[in-house]
């Protein structure tokens, strides 16, 4: 099975990648770190206190998304679909089965951390690099309509998840780049999805 990870910091369009990649390639899944955090009492007071908790890896549930990743990896099925509510901060699953995957797109701020983990390294990443203040605006925008917050909260989260999300790259995983490729507004989709699929095919 092929495996893409996609990576990037908040609102740089991680989502929007996988939804185009869906739509110009058949029989993919996409599993988002997003509606893997983690849920309870506890994690409820440590994201009001914790500046930044949801982009550090304590807010993550590590266990389940290995669990789904690994069915469908192993199996090439995928039986729930999850999705996080940042307002109630619970995760709702629904089950619904899908089979003949082909391939498998991680995507989220989580997506570089859980590929250093992986003993096989016979995956394709993609890194957005898109501009701050881009990234902010939209962002903002996606807090204000899905979040529940208000703009001065939104943006400071912002900025702070940049900060997070580049000193992890910096600091955490210098490692060897394999099929790693680069995503910017001027990227030709269809170029690089047509270098992706046609790795080890």
């Amino acid at each position: 099975m092929k495996l893409i990870f996609i990576s990037g910091p908040s609102g740089s369009g991680k989502t929007t990648l996988s939804n185009q990649i869906l739509f110009k390639n058949k029989n993919g899944i996409v599993l988002s770190t997003d509606n893997y955090y983690k849920t309870g009492i506890l994690n409820k007071i440590l994201s009001k206190i914790v500046q930044g908790y949801f982009d550090k890896s304590i807010s993550f549930n590590y266990a389940l998304f290995r669990k789904d990743f690994n069915i469908i990896i192993h199996n090439g099925i995928s039986i729930y679909e999850r999705s996080y509510n940042f307002k109630t901060q619970i995760v709702n699953n629904f089950f619904k089965e899908t089979k003949n995957i082909e391939y498998l797109i991680v995507e989220g701020i989580f997506a570089k951390e859980f590929a250093r983990t992986l003993h096989n390294n016979n995956y394709s990443f993609i890194e957005l690099k898109i501009n701050k203040k881009e990234c902010m605006n939209r962002a903002i925008k996606r807090d204000l309509n899905d979040r529940g917050k208000d703009k001065i909260n939104a943006k400071r989260d912002f900025l702070k998840s940049w900060d997070i999300y580049y000193d992890k790259c910096q600091n955490k995983y210098k490692k060897e780049k394999i099929n790693e490729f680069i995503f910017t507004k001027e990227t030709n989709i269809d170029k690089l999805l047509e270098k992706i699929f046609n790795l080890n095919s």
